[in-house]
């Protein structure tokens, strides 16, 4: 037991550094978490998972799919696809298919294996998947269209990918094996629909639940977490591998009923997917034995990689395509992109274990075939996604860009300065007469309230790394703080401070609030606005290895009000009472200054 709980331990770790890890180095998540994973097993011997896990690593890592599978789907708002629906259908149906039969068609003939192995293998290899997609996508920063398909494709095909896989192999021992009849194939056909009305009905009975108030809020994450396994459970309980199709419907029916509850299931599950995919990528890599390493680099398994990558999904994706309206170069970067990942290695090492136990021996090749495909998908796409994206005009700027709730005069001109220097500015209010100073200064601006659960549909927030609540009600501000804390994170969202009037005890209160306080901690929307009214102006400092910051402090005027720096780098660093913020050389301060 101790063993198992060193071991169960060591997994996390390793997990949560490797994220840790990525997002200090900028390096896609998934490479570090395989690479991290093969040097602590394989290569040191320090964990086997499979081995030391025993009889619990295949449910473990089954229920684990099944949970990021439908906290993917959550996601899959049928507004999000409006104008893009043609090409999405057409790629998750048809591009499906096609990618079926190609891919088994060099599984064959390329990686040499039979016709029936094959076509097991080529319903597998049509997944992407969530625990791969999502990563990318949030390193990638890519537009909208681009982005909404690759993740519709990633998690709507990574449940027909295990389908069609068990769909061949009962269509195999039909055609193979005398003692199966037809009905077996009939009776996959009906648990798949079976799935499928499961994870519909659990779907719309947790949604009716929570909207009629029959369950209490701190048991809302609870029951979906414990409904997701059920749904899941009970459909691979009637047919194997079906229950991925039960919680990915599942997702779908939440979404699409626009419940006031959502948002709190999707930030509750993110979470748990991050944990997950980092506990199952270390398992899955940490597993493989030094063996099944070096039969990757066989010479028919390469050339099975090289064709699966640079002819079959490109050749895939501009067929299914023609007469959508995606343009070239949506369709050259979908046609490039498509790792491969968790949903691929659990569902070939079972295949490739009862292929073999039936008599077909090729099969033993398939857990390194598998793990060379999705290892050489990761990295390649991992790391050339946002390189492609940028050459093609599909990411947003790579500068951090500045959301703004609040049209007002200092907003406006603050935004003004911004979007001079090229930063990525928007300036989002509920009312149009407010929105006319960003209007006149030419600011870019859109109508609407930022709390509404619209706002995903119609604010692209991709370029936007920072959030600023600027309007003149501090209840509001701290409101959109508290909403938008899991998209932006604390360190990025930032509030004016509380107006205190005389009397007021709010010392303790402005501890707490959610975003990080703005520039000294005492000027207010009142103050700030004022200075505008009486002719203050933003001066943009250059500081040199000559004229240094402790230089520009000595000059400042003590009424002005130093609001951010803006890095050489490109990155943005606001003023606040709770850092003591430096700049270097190259830097530009930028302040409200009495004087220009």
């Amino acid at each position: 037991m101790e063993n198992l709980l060193m071991v169960m331990m060591l997994i996390g770790v390793l997990g949560i550094f490797s994220q840790w890890v990525a997002w200090r180095t900028r390096l896609p998540a998934i490479v570090v978490m395989a690479i991290v994973g093969l040097i602590a097993g394989p290569t040191l011997g320090i964990i086997n998972p499979a081995q030391e896990l025993g009889d619990l690593y295949s449910p473990l890592i089954s229920i684990a799919v099944g949970i990021i599978l439908f906290e993917g789907s959550l996601n899959l708002d049928f507004r999000e696809i409006k104008g893009m629906r043609k090409p999405v259908y057409r790629i998750v149906t048809l591009g499906a298919f096609l990618a079926w039969v190609l891919g088994s068609l060099a599984a064959h003939y390329v990686a040499g294996l039979s016709w029936a192995v094959a076509f097991v293998i080529g319903g597998i290899f049509i997944v992407t998947g969530p625990t791969v997609i999502l990563p990318l996508l949030r390193q990638a920063k890519l537009k909208p269209r681009v982005a909404a398909i690759l993740k519709w494709e990633g998690i709507v095909v990574d449940p027909f990918g295990a389908l069609i896989a068990v769909f061949a192999f009962e269509f195999i021992k039909f055609l193979t094996v005398e003692t199966v009849a037809f009905s077996a194939v009939l009776t996959f056909l009906a648990a798949s629909v079976l799935a499928g009305i499961i994870g519909m009905i659990f779907g719309y009975g947790i949604g009716y639940s929570f909207e009629k108030g029959a369950v209490p809020e701190y048991l809302k994450s609870p029951i979906v977490l414990v409904t997701v396994i059920m749904a899941f459970a009970l459909s691979d309980f009637i047919m194997h591998e079906t229950g991925l199709l039960a919680v990915t419907v599942m997702g779908m029916t939440i979404a699409n009923m626009h419940i006031s509850s959502i948002e709190d299931m999707r930030h509750f599950k993110e979470n748990i997917s991050i944990l997950l995919i980092s506990v199952i990528f270390i398992m899955l890599t940490a597993s493989l034995n030094r063996e099944t390493l070096l039969s990757i680099f066989d010479i028919n398994i390469v050339l099975f990689i090289l064709m699966m990558l640079f002819v079959i999904r490109p050749l895939t994706i501009f067929l299914s395509t023609i007469g959508t309206n995606l343009e070239f170069r949506e369709k050259l970067l979908v046609g490039w992109i498509a790792p491969r990942g968790i949903v691929a290695l659990t569902v070939s090492a079972y295949f490739a274990s009862i292929l073999v136990d039936e008599g077909f021996h090729d099969a033993e090749i398939l857990t390194s075939l598998t793990f060379g495909l999705v290892f050489a998908t990761v990295v390649a796409h991992g790391f050339s996604i946002s390189w492609l994206s940028r050459k093609l005009g599909l990411s947003t700027d790579s500068k951090p860009g500045v959301l703004m709730v609040g049209s007002n005069k200092f907003s406006a001109q603050l935004g003004k300065v911004l979007h001079d220097l090229g930063v990525p500015v928007l300036i989002s209010d509920a009312s149009w007469s407010r929105l006319s100073h960003a209007k006149q200064l030419g600011v870019p601006c859109v109508h609407g309230e930022i709390l509404s659960e619209q706002t995903d549909y119609q604010i692209d927030m991709t370029p936007y790394d920072y959030m600023l609540s600027l309007t003149e009600y501090d209840s509001y501000n701290t409101l959109v703080s508290s909403t938008f804390k899991p998209t932006f994170g604390r360190e990025h969202l930032f509030q004016l401070p509380l107006q205190v009037n005389e009397g007021d005890q709010l010392e303790d209160v402005s501890r707490h609030i959610s975003g990080t306080v703005l520039f000294d901690g005492k000027v207010t929307w009142t103050s700030l606005n004022e200075k505008i009214n009486q002719g203050f102006v933003f001066k943009k400092t250059m500081i040199t290895k000559e004229y240094t910051h402790r230089h520009y402090l000595n000059d400042r005027e003590e009424e002005d009000v130093l609001l951010l720096i803006l890095r050489k780098s490109g990155e943005l660093s606001f003023f606040n009472p709770k850092t003591d913020l430096y700049a270097e050389s190259g830097d530009l301060i930028i302040s409200l200054s009495k004087r220009q």
